[in-house]
């Protein structure tokens, strides 16, 4: 398989910020820097980073390595892949920007160039519409469900601490009875002010529990109908429900993404490492490494159709 040098004769390295580009052109021949500019974050400055870099380079002879496309970097991404240029995502830098340590914009934009030169296999940008739709509806929903389970440990804690008339009523109760009488309850300053006030923050708390519960369940809902357009297959399988299709739809991205199913399970990071040593040439270890939420939904598949890790990996 060609490196990238083989195939372009500049790479264009970029370290996006939140409010400017920085740009910088590397030879793929010589990898030395031949210019960089800074150029303000939006529509215009984006438009102005591609119109320098055409007067550097050639076209069809040059590729772009950027630095945080899921962030700062998506919009110059997604304007460069609307004019069809060559983008590639560039993440896991392996080396300091300078041997001495020294650091800048320019540095960050040469190195992202450098290191994407020297490899065999990149990655694409990952898709936007229906995917970062999706996306951020599993961003919005995790963050309500962290909301919640706090505000659930909040309500225990107020019922472990309520006064003995109260924690009495409350005890023994399973966590939607719970909630639902919390929020029936009415406070009376005129009888104890701290019977009161514990009532009101119980109240308050199973209130809020309530509500990123039905958010956490709409969420969900609006996930279903984009799942089922990506891929209405993946929802038939078994043990896998709708945020699990949603995870693994949103690490996969698009076609051609992952060249085949050994691509996925290193992204995944549940491809066998090799750890062979001397006499031992069929050893191998788990990797750490990958996406792990999309790990975190394949195990649960595993578990899901009762299926051992270990006896899943000796079939894989």
């Amino acid at each position: 398989m060609a490196i990238l040098a083989e195939l372009v004769d500049h790479v264009i390295g970029v370290d996006p910020d939140r409010d400017r580009v920085t740009a910088a052109v590397v030879c793929a021949k010589t990898q030395g820097e031949l210019a960089s500019k800074t150029f303000p974050a939006t529509r215009r400055g984006y438009g102005q980073t591609l119109r320098w870099a055409q007067t550097q380079t050639v076209d069809d002879r040059r590729a772009w390595a950027i630095e945080s496309t899921g962030s700062y970097g998506a919009g110059l991404a997604i304007v460069l892949a609307e004019k069809g240029e060559f983008v590639i995502e560039f993440d896991h830098p392996g080396t300091l920007a300078s041997k001495d340590g020294a650091k800048s914009d320019s540095l960050d934009a040469v190195r992202a160039a450098r290191e994407t030169l020297g490899r065999k296999t990149w990655a694409t940008p990952r898709a936007r519409g229906l995917r970062e739709g999706l996306r951020t509806l599993v961003v919005a929903r995790d963050s309500a469900k962290l909301a919640r389970v706090a505000a659930i440990n909040v309500l225990k804690a107020f019922v472990v601490t309520a006064p003995v008339e109260l924690r009495e009523e409350l005890r023994g109760l399973t966590r939607g009875q719970l909630v639902d009488r919390c929020m029936r309850l009415r406070p009376d300053t005129a009888v104890d002010p701290e019977h009161a006030a514990t009532k009101l923050s119980l109240r308050s708390t199973a209130s809020r529990v309530k509500q990123l519960t039905i958010e956490c369940r709409e969420l969900e809902d609006a996930m279903v109908p984009i799942v089922r357009e990506m891929c209405p297959a993946l929802l038939t399988e078994p043990g896998v429900g709708t945020l699990v299709a949603a995870q693994i739809l949103i690490s996969w991205s698009h076609p051609g993404r992952c060249r085949d199913e050994s691509a996925f399970a290193r992204l995944a990071g549940v491809a066998p490492l090799e750890a062979t040593s001397g006499q031992t040439q069929t050893r191998h270890r788990l990797s750490r490494g990958g996406d792990r939420q999309l790990n975190r939904a394949l195990h649960t598949v595993i578990l899901a159709r009762g299926v051992s890790p270990g006896e899943w990996w000796e079939s894989a």
